[in-house]
C-alpha cells in the first residue's frame, strides 16, 4: 500500500525541482528524502523520478503519484479542520431522549440554547415514553436521556447520571372535597378516598407511588386510569377521585382541583440525565447539561 506522506514528500521534490530544495522546505536532510522516495518506489514498484542535471523531474508514474497526493492533501486538510470542528463542538450530531413532562419543561430551552451557541450541530430529538429512555442512551443509540430515579437497576456501563432536580408529587383533588381546605396534607388521608391513576403502566414513577403507598399503610384504590396528567385532572375535578401528580406534571391546573403538598411520606421522582461516557466532553453537551441546570433552577 503506497504511504500517503511519502506520496507527499515526492510531490514536494517535484514541486521545488530537487531533493535538496525539498530537504530545506521540508525541514529534512536530503539523505531522508532519498530514503523517502526509495520507499515510495519500492511501495509503486516502479521508478518516479529521473535525474535531469542537477535536478530531477517525474516519471509518468510519478506525475500521476503527485497529482493524487495534491488531492489527498486537500482531502487530509479537510478531515482535519472537520475533526477540529467537531470536537469543537461546532458540527455533529447529539441525540436527546426524553419523556413528556420533562420535555414541556427542561428540554426546549436547552435546545434553544444549544442551536444558539453550536449552529452546526444537528439535534437528534425523540419522546420516549411510556418506556424508559435511558435504555436508548445503553442501546447506544442516543447521548443524552432525561429520566427517573429512583429505580430498581443502575445504568449500565458506559452511563453517567447527572442530577438535574427532584420533582415532588403534589395531592390533587376536587375543590369541593372536605380536604380541599387544607394546605397540606398526610398521604394517610387519602387511604380510603377513590384514586385517579396517573401511572397506570409499569415503572418507576408506579414504583414511586406505589412505595410511598406502601410506607403510609396501604394501597391505593384505583378507580380510573389515565397515563395523561391534564386528563387525570379533569377526571379528579369531575368528582371520581384524588391523585398524586408531579409538579413538571401539573402544567396550568385545571380549574375544577386545588394542588396541595403531600407529605409522611412526600413521594419525589429525581429527574436525572443520562449520558453516555463517550459524549460527555461534548461541548454541545455541556452547553446542553447547563441550560437544564438552569431550567430547573428556575422550575424550582
Amino acid at each position: 500500500m503506497l504511504d500517503v506522506r511519502r506520496m507527499q514528500v515526492l510531490r514536494a521534490v517535484i514541486t521545488s525541482g530537487s531533493i535538496t530544495a525539498a530537504a530545506r522546505n521540508l525541514g529534512y536532510t536530503p539523505s531522508a528524502i532519498s530514503q523517502q522516495l526509495s520507499a515510495l518506489e519500492r511501495e509503486a514498484g516502479t521508478e518516479l523520478l529521473e535525474r535531469v542535471g542537477r535536478g530531477v523531474r517525474p516519471t509518468a508514474a510519478g506525475a500521476l503519484l503527485s497529482e493524487h497526493a495534491e488531492t489527498l492533501s486537500a482531502e487530509l486538510a479537510r478531515a482535519e479542520a472537520a475533526l477540529t470542528e467537531l470536537k469543537e463542538g461546532r458540527i455533529g450530531r447529539v441525540a436527546i431522549r426524553y419523556f413528556a413532562t420533562a420535555g414541556a419543561s427542561l428540554v426546549p430551552p436547552a435546545i434553544a440554547a444549544v442551536r444558539r451557541e453550536h449552529p452546526g450541530v444537528r439535534l437528534d430529538l425523540k419522546l420516549v415514553e411510556p418506556d424508559d429512555p435511558m435504555m436508548d442512551v445503553e442501546a447506544g443509540e442516543a447521548d443524552v436521556a432525561i429520566t427517573v430515579f429512583p429505580r430498581k437497576t443502575p445504568p449500565g456501563k458506559g452511563v453517567e447520571l447527572v442530577h438535574l432536580l427532584d420533582d415532588p408529587y403534589r395531592a390533587v383533588l376536587p375543590k369541593t372535597h372536605p380536604l380541599a381546605r387544607k394546605r397540606v396534607l398526610d398521604l394517610t388521608e387519602f387511604a380510603e378516598e377513590p384514586w385517579v391513576g396517573v401511572d397506570g403502566l409499569p415503572g418507576v414513577c408506579r414504583d414511586i407511588l406505589e412505595s410511598a403507598c406502601a410506607s403510609a399503610g396501604f394501597a391505593p384504590n384505583i378507580v380510573v386510569e389515565s397515563e395523561d396528567y391534564q386528563t387525570a385532572q379533569g377526571f379528579v375535578a369531575a368528582g371520581i377521585g384524588v391523585g398524586l401528580v408531579p409538579e413538571l406534571g401539573l402544567g396550568a391546573p385545571h380549574p375544577g382541583v386545588v394542588v396541595r403538598r403531600i407529605r409522611n411520606p412526600e413521594p419525589v421522582r429525581a429527574i436525572h440525565a443520562a449520558v453516555a461516557s463517550r459524549a460527555a466532553g461534548h461541548p454541545a453537551v455541556r452547553t446542553l447539561l447547563a441550560a437544564m441546570r438552569a431550567a430547573t433552577a428556575k422550575v424550582a
